[in-house]
């Protein structure tokens, strides 16, 4: 990596947490919360076993860590069933009979599951599974719509020892085919389709056209959710609903060895061989229990959403396992953040009184665009805390994330962290950490974070470098599923011992974390390292933007020019220089250096289902003026049509 990342953007608001939540607050002080740190990296052992001592365990540990770099062993000798942690440990108190899981479909229809009806269904699904013929380290593929029985499968897997691999209802046939082949899964779990912006994806018909090439699966079994005809295959295709009334509702969990494996999560599918993230049961677990416990601040009163889809690790970790092992009320919602309208979300936190919301950046700005009317129609009076996921979010929509939605009195958790992670590793924890708009802050528990040049030096305060881990954290991934070569070099092969992330990053002189993009994305503009994260936030921070993402393209003397297409908010209106302003607003934002060389104004970004910007498309674009990588994750394929024809201008 030559020089190190620059970093030219300063933030200086700071916001302290409310006195009252403080009051309240497990972790209530910056002492308490040092004090606890401390102790997870000098003695993780006390600190972890700690901590797992709160989970269902059949048989106690007999070491709570065996690191070998780079592998990790957590609670070696435990033994435990995951599910009796998220159901069962609350079936005899007053949780019994609390909601679990409060569902909404994108047309409407509601349904409500307690924590006994869960476990009843999750047993059943498990005699299912084990009915026909799946067993302990099996594999699953799981490709379904976001309902309730999506993480029924899951946790019927968990229950009877099979490993799970959720693949996102966005996905294409072809995804389904790359996924069921790494994986060697026999067992597929879908639905006839879902909804989405009211129309059906046709999830059986992409089983059955990835099946076509690939002949390895016994058993497929659809939920019927929405009734569409769709194809049986005789000897391999069963109904979700007729198997279910074949079983009993009696299910005993089994005790699994804490490293077993739980599932398999497929990463960089777009782009490549897809990467199988593997975690295990007991350290995985772990994390997902504490980071809901300390982060969100979980109570039994509280209403939780996370607007995540479970084919994601935020959904696994932050609607399937975390919250459900903290027995907290969950919201669960089906379709698309602006169906019928962008009021769906609020109208949601309003019918329901959520009082935690964790969404994406994208999400966040795609609201903004919309207008601050949709918001503003809605009661949001019963959110306390709020929370993001899935990327850097710049200060001027945390602002907004902050006044509109939050009404200026609900801490945000800027949480870092990737499906390798498993689960949070940088965050505000909200009842003691000063925030500043667009930094994660610092460490989670048993977080030992750095910044790294190229050298292995660590970086003074605002120089970036790379972002590492140097301890071995509860809920990191084990290996590349079939790929221990694979998994030692794109982790472990850039410092010895030390978890690279791929993120750039930087500390400013309070020690707080700035993550300034992907190394893959980071600009080199006339000896210059440039985060494109800074650009888009600066870009942003203008009044007329909504929304923006940067890449580089080659430029013979520079090395690398700068390209920013943009998004501008709804009802703007503009001169016809805007572009020449917006250039002007970066370069006194940042610097000369860093003005796009080109700025092309865009109705849409092209995102994936789950709103992540797919910057990917967007380098071929401004490299070879069209596109043809692949782009069946795509949310909206119109948006390739309009950016080509505004790059041909």
């Amino acid at each position: 990596m030559g020089k190190s990342i620059e970093s030219h953007l300063h933030e200086d608001r700071v916001f302290q947490p409310p006195k009252e939540f403080s009051r309240k607050a497990r972790i209530s002080s910056m002492a308490q919360y040092r004090r606890m740190y401390k102790e997870s990296i000098a003695k993780p052992a006390s600190f972890w076993g700690r901590e797992a001592k709160e989970l269902a365990w059949q048989k106690p540990w007999k070491k709570v860590l065996d690191w070998s770099a780079p592998y990790a062993k957590w609670f070696v000798g435990g033994k435990l069933n995951v599910t009796e942690s998220c159901l069962d440990q609350h079936l005899d108190g007053p949780r019994r009979n609390k909601a679990a899981i409060i569902w909404e479909g994108e047309p409407g229809e509601t349904r409500v599951l307690t924590y006994q009806q869960l476990h009843r269904e999750v047993c059943r699904f498990a005699n299912v599974l084990e009915a026909n013929e799946v067993k302990s380290r099996d594999r699953v593929l799981i490709y379904m719509p976001m309902i309730p029985e999506a993480a029924i499968a899951m946790l019927a897997c968990a229950r009877i020892g099979a490993v799970h691999s959720v693949v996102f209802g966005g996905f294409s046939a072809e995804s389904i085919v790359d996924r069921l082949e790494d994986s060697g899964a026999t067992t597929v779990l879908t639905a006839d389709g879902g909804y989405r912006r009211g129309k059906v994806v046709p999830l059986k018909a992409n089983v059955d056209a990835a099946l076509k090439s690939h002949k390895g699966v016994k058993r497929v079994v659809v939920y019927q959710r929405t009734g569409a005809k769709v194809t049986m295959k005789r000897g391999r295709d069963l109904w979700w609903h007729e198997e279910l009334e074949k079983v009993s509702a009696s299910h005993q969990a089994r005790a699994f060895d804490s490293e077993h494996p739980l599932f398999i999560l497929y990463t960089s599918g777009s782009t490549g061989k897809p990467k199988g993230i593997l975690h295990s049961s007991g350290g995985y677990l772990l994390g997902a229990y504490t980071t809901c416990k300390y982060i969100f601040d979980m109570r039994d009163e509280d209403v939780y959403w996370c607007t995540a889809d479970v084919g994601w690790v935020t959904g696994h970790t932050y609607i399937v396992y975390g919250p459900l092992a903290n027995g907290v009320t969950q919201v669960m919602y089906e379709g698309a953040p602006n169906f019928p309208d962008f009021g769906r979300f609020w109208s949601i936190v309003e019918k329901y009184g959520v009082t935690i919301f964790y969404t994406a950046p994208t999400a966040i700005r795609a609201f903004i665009k919309a207008g601050d009317k949709f918001p503003a129609s809605h009661d949001l009076s019963s959110l306390r805390l709020l929370g993001t996921v899935g990327e850097p979010i710049n200060p001027e929509a945390w602002m907004w994330y902050h006044e509109k939605i939050g009404g200026g009195r609900c801490p945000i958790v800027d949480t870092w962290w990737q499906t390798e992670t498993g689960a949070i590793m940088i965050s505000p924890l909200p009842g003691c950490t000063p925030t500043k708009p667009g930094t994660a802050t610092l460490p989670f528990f048993g977080v030992d974070a750095a910044i790294l040049d190229e050298n292995g030096k660590e970086c003074k305060a605002d120089e970036g470098g790379k972002l590492v881990i140097r301890k071995p954290w509860p809920s990191m991934l084990r290996t590349i599923y079939g790929d221990a070569r694979r998994y030692k070099k794109v982790y472990w092969s850039d410092y010895v011992g030390r978890y690279t992330a791929g993120d750039g990053a930087r500390r400013d002189r309070d020690g707080n974390f700035w993550i300034v993009g992907r190394l893959d994305d980071v600009l080199n503009v006339s000896g210059h390292r440039l985060g494109t994260a800074e650009v888009e936030s600066a870009l942003v921070a203008h009044k007329a933007v909504a929304e923006a993402a940067v890449v580089g393209r080659p430029h013979e003397i520079k090395g690398q020019g700068v390209v920013a297409f943009v998004t501008l908010r709804e009802g703007v209106k503009t001169s016809g220089r805007i572009e020449e302003e917006l250039r002007n607003h970066v370069g006194k934002v940042i610097g000369a250096i860093a003005k796009p060389d080109e700025i092309h104004l865009t109705p849409a970004l092209p995102k994936t289902r789950s709103g992540k910007i797919m910057r990917r498309l967007l380098k071929e674009l401004v490299a070879t003026g069209k596109i043809t990588g692949n782009i069946t994750t795509l949310e909206d394929f119109g948006v390739i049509t309009k950016l080509q024809k505004e790059m041909k201008k």
